[in-house]
């Protein structure tokens, strides 16, 4: 595939460009051709300037809050320049019920404060794959939710909640040793809850309980190639806990990407074959 062309611009009246300037030299370094615009750019002089360019992606950043009315102005420009096969994505400081309505109206994708200039990169680089009829590399959503870890301090005494007043029943209970936690099944459709029990004060699991109280562990998510999905985090900037599979509790491999990946939330990344799978919803 060919170097992929990235037209920066700030329409509107926004003065500040730095961000600009930090995603162009970013973009650049992972390999694509950056052409920047300069400030103060209008929508009609932008959609000319990505034409003429031959660009793959046009890329607006804001900050003067007037992403609204001009994001969707160059959407409608290249409509009318027959241009609508350039891909448009957009970034600043704009509140994620403005996100939903942009994304609606055909910029591609929104990217906030605090996105990782490697993850833009890998997007735009898997969206230009798709374009092309290349298989997509990068953000396939995966198989389904397989599991609710709830770290609890007894099996015993918390599954007499779920199987009283839920009427859900225990399928397995396994011993982890090399995770240190013993774990209980209840499985509730297509989702099962796993409670997550410490085995000995130097279990992970003891170790959050003394710190959380006990409760939401983590959600495990099925997917179809674990060691595939953590080449794409890694090679997206994604922080992560095991680097490289280990065995779970029912011996599927899994792996764990560490919370500060998802504002504090822990996901667990599992591993499951297709034929497996057909129950996920």
């Amino acid at each position: 595939m060919k170097k992929i062309r990235v037209l920066i611009a700030k329409p509107g009246l926004d003065g500040h460009d730095r961000g600009a300037l930090v995603i162009s030299q970013a973009l650049r370094d992972a390999g694509m051709e950056v052409i920047y615009t300069g400030l103060r750019q209008s929508p009609a002089q932008i959609v000319r300037a990505a034409v003429q360019e031959d660009v793959d992606v046009i890329g607006l950043s804001s900050l003067s809050g007037a992403h609204n009315v001009l994001f969707p102005a160059v959407i409608k420009q290249l409509q009318e320049e027959s241009a609508e096969d350039i891909m448009v994505i957009g970034g600043g400081v704009i509140p994620i019920n403005d996100v939903i309505a942009l994304e609606k109206q055909g910029i591609d994708k929104i990217f906030t404060p605090g996105t990782p200039t490697s993850l833009i990169a890998a997007y735009i680089e898997d969206a230009v794959r798709k374009k092309h009829g290349e298989e997509s590399m990068f953000f396939t959503k995966p198989i389904g939710i397989d599991h609710i870890g709830i770290a609890v301090n007894s099996i015993e005494e918390t599954a007499a909640f779920y199987t009283t007043h839920f009427q859900l029943e225990i399928d397995n209970v396994v011993e982890v040793p090399e995770q240190g936690v013993r774990v209980a099944f209840l499985p509730l459709a297509s989702v099962t809850l796993e409670l997550l029990e410490p085995m000995g004060e130097n279990s992970p699991i003891q170790k959050f309980i003394d710190q959380r109280g006990g409760g939401l562990h983590h959600i495990a998510v099925a997917v179809s190639s674990i060691d595939e999905r953590l080449n794409q985090m890694k090679k997206s900037g994604i922080p992560l806990i095991d680097e490289v599979p280990k065995k779970g509790a029912k011996g599927d491999p899994i792996a764990f990407i560490h919370p500060k990946a998802a504002d504090g939330t822990l996901i667990e990344l599992l591993e499951k074959k297709e034929e497996a799978a057909d129950g996920y919803v």
